[in-house]
């Protein structure tokens, strides 16, 4: 008498059971399913459609009364029997499934795990036969799915490993699989994890990228393309508890994820012109036109000799950091750090997202002017505006000449001090503004420069950095 239990009726539960149906229909064999989550009928119902005769199934919803049924009334009359007992339940869950059977398991029942990890289940495993040398424990890892064997298993791959079963029941199992077309690769858990990590972790991550990315048919798709469209659909109908577990329960996936980022990287950076616009090189700040990001753009192409400069005001880190990533400019400037503010939030936060290579570091002397329109009296002021950073460098000073002004930080563009500069002599911010910013925007934007030096220390240096794709 043989019997086959398969512990979890999930997606790949019911696909053991397609596996296993002819085999089950032989005159000694019986079917057990194990889960709590599913309905009976319901998974009567599944086994009903592959033509498995009802009096050769049971459902059962614990372990205590599927092991109870085992030993009154099946073990009692043959101590013969083989009960292959396979564990088809969620990576993340199998210990904790596993221990709630272990206490009832004894030398007859062989245990087989389909995990798509293998070292995890062996450590498993391993503890298990300290305990209890007897145990019989078969690793195995279908190398197909609910989806790529829907038309059938002839073909497809099946690794085994043999960690205690006595090797009757091995070659048994190992012969249900061959009978039912499977291709047998014997290999140990840790060869298994590492060939895993670079072929099933890979079309997994790539399937699952191109889902995030919302890759879809196209008419004039090539093969190549129906291949990719194929490998998101099988991958991405499978769980993303699955792929979170296959992606953190095989040692070997953390260094192929990195290995797919350097060469995403590599490509992409490839792709991107040497000169944005020959013979010029473009470069993009952080300000605008008479920002201190322009003065220390003046130093860094005379400091570090650049040819045919060419200068694009970009406002803020972010858009120069997207701007170089885009291909679009070919060095990118920004300040990061100021003596007294300290780290500019802005450019770290921008920075985070972005792989860039810096190139250059270098600081500038900063003064702070404050200034308004001119047709604006100076009681008629009631706020200012500039760069969170500069209210930073020049707080103490504020506070103890202009309590009363609302200190204004603008969105978008407007959080650089130039520009806002720029709207105010337009007549786009209200007149009741004044700027806090480099004294060279009173003569550009014919401002009248009402305080100056506001900033607390007198040796106010704030460092930029020179950087370009990485």
């Amino acid at each position: 008498m043989h019997t086959f239990t398969i512990i979890g009726f999930g997606r790949f539960g019911k696909t053991l059971a397609r596996l296993l149906k002819d085999t089950i229909k032989q005159e000694k064999t019986l079917l057990f399913i194990i889960d709590p989550f599913v309905p009976a009928q319901e998974i009567l119902d599944f086994t009903k459609k592959l033509n498995i005769p009802e009096n050769k199934i049971k459902v059962f919803q614990t372990p205590k009364d599927f092991y109870t049924y085992l030993a009154q009334k099946l073990d009692r009359k043959d101590q013969q029997n083989v009960h292959f007992i396979f564990f088809a339940v969620p990576i993340n869950k199998f210990e904790k499934i596993f221990k709630q059977h272990l206490r009832f398991l004894h030398s007859n029942h062989v245990v087989v795990d389909v995990l798509s990890v293998k070292t995890h289940p062996y450590k498993v495993f391993k503890k298990a036969l300290k305990e209890d040398p007897k145990l019989q424990f078969i690793l195995t890892h279908p190398m197909f799915g609910p989806d790529s064997s829907r038309n059938g298993f002839n073909g497809l791959r099946m690794v085994m490993h043999n960690l205690s079963a006595r090797k009757q029941n091995y070659n048994r199992l190992k012969k249900i699989f061959k009978e039912k077309g499977l291709k047998i690769i014997e290999m140990d858990p840790k060869t298994h994890d590492k060939y895993a990590a670079y072929s099933q972790g890979v079309a997994h991550f790539i399937g699952r990228m191109l889902k995030a990315f919302d890759f879809a048919p196209t008419p004039i798709d090539t093969k190549g393309a129906e291949k990719l469209y194929e490998i998101m659909q099988q991958t991405v109908n499978d769980t993303w508890e699955l792929f979170y577990d296959l992606q953190h329960y095989n040692p070997y996936t953390k260094k192929m994820r990195t290995k797919l980022g350097s060469a995403y990287k590599k490509i992409y950076n490839k792709l991107l012109p040497k000169r944005v616009n020959p013979p010029y090189t473009t470069i993009g700040i952080q300000g605008g036109v008479g920002s201190f990001n322009e003065i220390a753009y003046q130093k860094f192409i005379k400091e570090y000799n650049i040819k045919n400069p060419k200068i694009k005001y970009l406002y803020t880190t972010e858009r120069v950091l997207s701007n170089l990533y885009r291909g679009n400019i070919d060095i990118g400037i920004f300040a990061i750090h100021n003596a007294q503010g300290g780290l500019v939030w802005e450019s770290a936060r921008a920075l985070a997202k972005y792989n860039i290579k810096i190139i250059a570091e270098f600081y500038i002397l900063v003064r702070h002017f404050l200034m308004k329109r001119k047709d604006t009296k100076l009681e008629e002021i009631t706020q200012i505006m500039a760069h969170p950073q500069v209210f930073k460098q020049c707080k103490n000073n504020l506070a103890k000449k202009y309590p009363h002004l609302k200190q204004i930080v603008g969105k978008g563009p407007l959080i650089d001090t130039a520009y806002a500069a720029k709207q105010l002599a337009e007549g786009k911010l209200p007149k009741g503004t004044a700027i806090l910013g480099p004294q060279i925007l009173a003569d550009i934007y014919d401002l009248e420069i009402i305080d100056h030096d506001l900033q607390d220390l007198k040796d106010n240096k704030t460092w930029f950095l020179g950087v370009v794709m990485g």
